[in-house]
């Protein structure tokens, strides 16, 4: 089952209905209002479908309300907790190690093997830089951040 179906499942599994193929009339990609997720007609490719789809399921367990207006301090706070809900779900630190353990040589080749668009990975890289600053440890291995992203596995 692709990545993209699996999480269909997980919203269909926590009671949330997912409408995909809306033709919003602004760019916007999805919106989340009480238990329904709609997905914009002009996401394409699943590893985009699933990235949208995962930060809405994160904007449904952690925000509330409507938050378009993102010029408002509260509202950009929920969207960043949406976001890195959705980063630490897809991607997190683990995913990072699980690049290195798959040889991935680059950002492209890593997004690839997460199921997640460069964009996506990106972002998420630039969250980690923020939260956890040049560099971190987690089980064995120390993950850089800065200069360029880094795994050394520690023996």
């Amino acid at each position: 089952m692709e990545l993209y179906e699996q999480w269909l499942q997980k919203a269909d599994d926590d009671g949330l209905q997912v409408v995909e193929n809306i033709p919003f009339e602004s760019d916007a990609k999805a919106l989340v209002c009480g238990d329904c997720i709609g997905l914009s007609d002009q996401l394409k490719k699943p590893d985009e479908k699933t990235c949208v789809l995962v930060e809405e399921i994160g904007h449904y367990y952690t925000g509330t309300g409507n938050i378009l207006n993102l010029t408002l301090e509260k509202n950009r706070k929920q969207e960043h907790a949406g976001r890195l809900w959705a980063y630490d779900k897809l991607i997190g630190l683990s995913g990072i190690i699980q690049g290195y353990r798959n040889h991935c040589q680059n950002l492209h080749e890593l997004a690839e093997c997460l199921g997640v668009t460069e964009e996506f990975l990106r972002d998420a890289l630039d969250c980690y830089r923020q939260k956890y600053g040049i560099m971190t440890e987690i089980d064995g291995y120390i993950i850089m951040f800065k200069p360029s992203l880094a795994v050394i596995e520690k023996i």
